[in-house]
């Protein structure tokens, strides 16, 4: 019962890790185009995970990223 507890928790600590990281951010795009986009005929193709990578490395840090 105690391992249990403890593997469960090491789980959810596991998957906040890996959320605020960044980690999980595939998975994330995944579900919300399945959620969002998958029933529209107009709908974007799903991106790869290189594609979907690149594109988010882009995103981030293209452009000026300072106050001043």
């Amino acid at each position: 019962m105690q391992l249990m507890k403890l593997m469960q928790r090491i789980k959810h600590a596991w998957h906040i890790l890996r959320r605020l990281s960044g980690d999980d951010a595939y998975e994330q795009y995944l579900k919300h185009h399945a959620d969002f986009h998958a029933a529209s005929v107009d709908a974007p193709a799903v991106l790869s995970r290189k594609e979907f990578f690149k594109y988010w490395q882009e995103s981030k840090w293209e452009g000026i990223k300072r106050c001043c």
